[in-house]
């Protein structure tokens, strides 16, 4: 099949990117770095049936192309992070909302099948714990920003299932709750990544509030199973699924641990809320999703578990913290070069 991936260069749909190339699948990714990095990327460029394409996922002479030459779309493309989420509300929401109406609206004029990435954020501040997919979504007030990026991922997965309902556009949406591997970005405020970097550094390993804040971490392969098993299956059209891990731990605890495993001489530091975001932002308490759903369709099971996702990751920035940064500025080509117009006929 020849499947797009938009937000391709960033750290899930790169993985995901190298699975169904693995399957024998023609792969376009669009990305326009901002957050995604080439460097994710770069080693799939000599493959013969992999293209990439710099681009905005809300640029219609773009997306509109390489949705219509698409059998299968995973629209990951979003605002990720909470760093940017709260620091660049209008960006998030226009992004998250609009990207995602023009990879709908292209799709429908082809029929290709949309995968949409949602999020554990649409729970807000539920009760009913573990969250299943037909719970009631509670979210806080307005001026709290992290609602808004909440909302607009809402309002991505109200979108999705409409065209299903109206057009018979086959949608499945999927809410991930905190996926963790390599090539994940420490920079955007990811919990684990950042805990890892700094635990082998020996630096005081940072935690927001008493830590008793709860969270499921989930290993990326795992979560592109996941995403390769719906993209099989009928009977996920017009669906919303949780993918992650249904094992919860209190961050000071995942803190303790990541020292312990590192063999860090690091100091455990609590930071309150008030000293590292404005009076606009609002944690959530608790957040593990029962998987219940996704198991009984298509058998899926997170395979990897904490402390092997923990020596995993760890692994992965010793190494990365010995390798010289790549600028993507001198590997990004421009739209309408020559190397663009070979590599976007190629889908």
């Amino acid at each position: 099949m020849r499947i797009l991936i938009t937000g391709g260069a960033g750290f899930i749909g790169s993985h995901l990117a190298e699975t169904l190339l693995d399957q024998g699948h023609d792969v376009a990714v669009l990305d326009d770095f901002s957050t995604g990095q080439f460097q994710n990327i770069r080693h799939l460029e000599p493959h013969r049936h992999f293209t990439w394409v710099l681009g905005s996922v809300r640029d219609e002479r773009v997306v509109g192309p390489l949705v219509r030459r698409a059998d299968v779309v995973f629209h990951l493309a979003a605002a990720v992070g909470v760093r940017l989420v709260v620091d660049a509300p209008i960006h998030t929401i226009d992004t998250n909302v609009g990207g995602s109406e023009t990879v709908l609206r292209h799709a429908k004029a082809s029929g290709a099948l949309v995968v949409i990435a949602s999020t554990s954020e649409v729970y807000g501040k539920g009760i009913q714990l573990p969250f299943r997919e037909d719970a009631d979504l509670v979210l806080g007030p307005p001026h709290k920003c992290r609602w808004g990026y909440a909302a607009s991922k809402l309002i991505d997965e109200f979108l999705a299932l409409a065209y299903w309902k109206e057009h018979r556009l086959p949608t499945i949406v999927v809410r991930f709750f905190n996926t963790v591997g390599p090539r994940q970005n420490s920079r955007y405020g990811m919990v684990l990544p950042n805990f890892v970097r700094q635990a082998l550094a020996n630096e005081p390993i940072t935690i927001h509030g008493d830590g008793s804040q709860t969270r499921s971490f989930t290993w990326v392969g795992d979560v592109v199973g996941a995403l390769t098993s719906l993209m099989a299956e009928r009977q996920a059209f017009g669906q919303v699924f949780n993918v992650g891990n249904n094992h919860e731990v209190a961050i000071r605890d995942l803190a303790q641990m990541v020292k312990t495993i590192a063999r860090s001489s690091s100091d455990l530091h609590f930071v309150p809320y008030s000293k590292v975001w404005d009076a606009h932002f609002e944690d959530m308490p608790r957040r593990v999703p029962d998987i219940t759903k996704i198991r009984a369709l298509v058998g899926f099971e997170p395979r990897v578990q904490l402390p092997d996702i923990i020596k995993r990751t760890l692994a992965y920035w010793r190494r990365a913290d010995g390798e010289p940064a790549v600028a993507a500025s001198r590997q990004v080509r421009s739209l309408g070069t020559p190397e663009y117009a070979a590599t976007g006929a190629a889908l």
